[in-house]
């Protein structure tokens, strides 16, 4: 039996909104209307996802089954709680926040969730959602099954993640995504300054990606901190010292974690 489609409004128009709605709607989904405090993110999203917009919560439309909120954490307790007064009060609410408790919603919304794509966004680029994970919790069975299957248009790894879960999710992804992507940032600016590509690293980012694919990261760990090479760290740490001294006490912390990961892993291997 074919699946029915859903009728949705996205509130907000960043990164998440800016790639889901329109794979949602490219699935049979129908995007009722977009909202976003800025007009010209609010109109970018609707054209793409072939639907009117908003700039006025309290002009949110009625005819949606499932309201979809993307907006900034801080902002989320104010958004739900003027929703609340405007959207179809029968409708199902999600927010899509990794780090935010379901219960924002609770006293505002009858029917609520989270649905929650484990993934970085960018509104420039396109994302193969067949990858994404999907982390799913509501206050009834019912209408979890209702996210589950509307993530499911996108992706086939779907999830049942609580609150608290998905605090823990939500740390673990700034390691894996944010911190690494920064360490990229220091790299780039520390090759520029002497006149080297920084995409000369690429093929190493890459290869280090691959391996954790077959690998447990503690495993895939190489370099001279695992090692405990201290002639090799020491010349690291005199030349940050002179040149980024910010970046020297960094080098450090991080080094030291490693070499303290791989005792550990020393210790209890035996």
């Amino acid at each position: 039996m074919k699946r029915p489609d859903f009728n949705i409004v996205f509130v907000g128009a960043g990164n998440v909104a800016s790639c889901l709605a329109p794979a949602l709607m490219q699935k049979g989904c129908r995007i009722v209307q977009v909202y976003s405090r800025t007009q010209e993110s609010a109109q970018t999203l609707a054209r793409k996802a072939d639907c009117p917009y908003t700039t006025d919560l309290t002009q949110i439309s009625g005819e949606a089954d499932l309201y979809i909120v993307s907006v900034k954490d801080d902002a989320l307790d104010d958004v739900t709680a003027r929703l609340a007064c405007s959207g179809n009060p029968d409708a199902l609410y999600a927010h899509t926040a990794g780090s935010m408790p379901m219960d924002v919603w609770k006293g505002k919304i009858r029917r609520y969730g989270v649905l929650y794509p484990m993934q970085t966004f960018s509104k420039q680029r396109a994302v193969d959602f067949s990858a994404v994970p999907f982390f799913i919790e509501a206050n009834s069975e019912e209408d979890a099954c209702l996210l589950k299957e509307v993530a499911g248009r996108v992706s086939p790894k779907i999830y049942e993640a609580s609150s608290e879960q998905r605090r823990y999710l939500h740390i673990a992804a700034v390691f894996a995504c944010n911190f690494t992507n920064h360490m990229y940032t220091l790299c780039d600016r520390l090759l520029a300054a002497h006149g080297l590509p920084f995409e000369s690293m690429l093929p190493l980012i890459d290869e280090t990606a691959r391996k954790i694919h077959e690998l447990p990261p503690l495993e895939a760990q190489t370099g001279p901190a695992r090692r405990n090479d201290r002639n090799v760290i020491g010349r690291h740490l005199d030349i940050l010292k002179k040149e980024a001294p910010e970046l020297a006490d960094l080098y450090g912390m991080i080094s030291r974690s490693i070499h303290t990961y791989e005792l550990n892993n020393k210790m209890t291997s035996r």
